[in-house]
């Protein structure tokens, strides 16, 4: 075991990933300057490290802790924990370009959680109860607003956990968790998440949907959670995928005011319920008609009609960090776009084993829209398996909607080696495939029929194919310039 993944294994929660990053020149900045929550800490992580699609100037830096925040005497917050993908691969113990390949491994070698006893789980060494009087969850968490505009406090890092009312399954999943007052919170869930088909279920028997939210936890959890199906389908437990990240089992803990479990090692828990036939506007008291940042960019509206958490307890850690996250970072990328590439390079290598060289969950589509394939054409009848590739995507992750294909000797993580692909072997009349009517995610601003007439609803879309791969009977004529293979440390030290 090599010294990088030595120290990453020793990783179990938040505390100890920051001690990790600590470590290691120009991945931690900590700050002893009060910030206020509201829009001021996110205004100062954007210039510092959020990079993603955030609106410019941005770029990738280190991640921020955060130790006087305002008007909370005893928390703290952290942020831009995943923001970097060397970062991520530095915390989970592989290198930046095999992230999708590691997560394959884990994938295929999960590892069951386990149970501790209260006494001896870190998130519940302070109680409180919604029956204490003063109660008030906007005065004991922190959670910031991105921008001035937001509907109100977002919990952007809540791991959220539910089990079927029916047949016990569990899922955990990151929502977008706005809240709204001394015991409420707003919950938004993109159609066809697995806790909203929970809290369907039990709505339709008349029943409150218990769910806990874990905040502040091992960046293995966070990344683990964020695989969707069919790589992970209904039923698949995510945290056994944190589980084989680590080499042991996540430990869960018995919640104490409800029936479900929660992250043991969490620095903040959340109790509630989820209320059958309870709705509210999302931003019931800014009245702004935004919600937040979203992954693509921009500021969503605020959703007229959402589910409600009722708040029966929060617990934490003493001198508790608070982990948030600002939507549209490169934080986000890390942690939809690597279970992505893990994805894609799954359901790729079944049907056509050995012909896919990597993938790039690429920032500037969220870790979701954007993905570029290398491949490798080896023999004649490789030609048109690009395309086949591309569809295969398509299929492991239905939120997709641009595919770039590269050739081998085209870097997919460098998007200057993309785009001189797309510029010098790539002819827009035959390397453009439309695939116009297909379902895709929600939060794109540009489906809607002003913008195309095949455009019939919300979360419609026309994907698309950029083949930018050399036809392999011209691979000949497509040679890169040829250097002298010459070990520069002589001269540059």
């Amino acid at each position: 075991m090599t010294q990088t993944h030595s120290a990453a294994a020793a990783v179990n929660d938040l505390r100890s990933a920051l001690e990790l990053l600590a470590q290691h020149e120009g991945q931690l900045l900590s700050t002893d300057v009060e910030v206020d929550p509201h829009a001021e800490l996110s205004g100062v992580y954007r210039h510092v490290g959020a990079g993603g699609t955030v609106m410019r100037p941005t770029r990738s830096g280190p991640a921020m802790l955060f130790n006087r925040i305002k008007g909370y005497d005893d928390a703290r917050v952290s942020i831009g924990m995943l923001a970097d993908r060397k970062r991520v691969a530095l915390l989970l113990g592989t290198e930046p370009e095999r992230l999708g390949f590691h997560m394959c491994e884990a994938l295929n070698n999960p590892v069951e959680p386990v149970k501790v006893p209260q006494g001896a789980a870190p998130c519940q060494e302070v109680v409180h109860r919604a029956s204490d009087a003063g109660f008030d969850i906007r005065k004991l968490i922190p959670a910031p607003t991105n921008t001035p505009e937001d509907a109100g406090p977002y919990i952007t890092m809540g791991l959220c956990y539910g089990q079927d009312p029916e047949t016990g399954e569990e899922d955990v999943t990151i929502h977008r968790l706005c809240v709204q007052g001394p015991d409420t919170i707003s919950m938004y869930f993109v159609p066809g998440r697995h806790l909203d088909a929970f809290r369907i279920k039990a709505e339709k028997a008349g029943k409150a949907q218990p769910i806990s939210i874990s905040i502040g936890l091992d960046p293995a959890v966070y990344i683990a959670a964020c695989f969707e199906p069919p790589s992970t389908p209904l039923g698949f437990n995510e945290l056994t995928i944190a589980g084989a990240l680590r080499n042991r089992p996540v430990e869960l803990v018995d919640c104490l005011t409800i029936k479900a479990k929660a992250l043991a090692r969490a620095e903040i828990v959340i109790e509630g319920e989820l209320l059958p036939d309870v709705r509210m506007v999302e931003d019931a008291n800014s009245r702004t008609g935004k919600a937040m940042p979203e992954f693509p960019g921009y500021n969503g509206p605020a959703n007229p009609s959402l589910p409600v958490i009722k708040v029966t307890a929060v617990t934490h850690r003493v001198h508790p960090i608070m982990q948030t996250c600002i939507g549209p970072s490169e934080e986000h990328v890390s942690l939809a776009g690597i279970p992505t590439e893990a994805s894609i390079i799954t359901m790729v290598n079944r049907a056509l084993p050995g012909f896919l060289k990597n993938v790039y969950a690429h920032p500037s589509g969220g870790g979701k829209y954007l993905a570029v394939l290398q491949v490798n054409k080896r023999i004649p009848v490789d030609e048109g398996r690009q395309r086949q590739a591309a569809l295969l995507a398509f299929s492991a992750f239905s939120e997709l909607k641009h595919v770039i294909l590269v050739d081998e000797d085209v870097d997919p993580f460098d998007t200057n080696d993309v785009l001189w692909a797309m510029t010098t072997r790539f002819q827009a009349d035959t390397d453009v495939v439309a695939i116009p009517g297909v379902r895709c995610h929600p939060l794109d601003p540009s489906q809607c029929p002003e913008m195309s007439p095949s455009i019939r609803g919300k979360g419609i879309t026309t994907k698309a194919i950029f083949d930018a791969t050399v036809p392999f009977e011209l691979k000949s004529r497509f040679q890169r310039a040829p250097f002298l293979d010459v070990d520069p440390t002589r001269f540059v030290k």
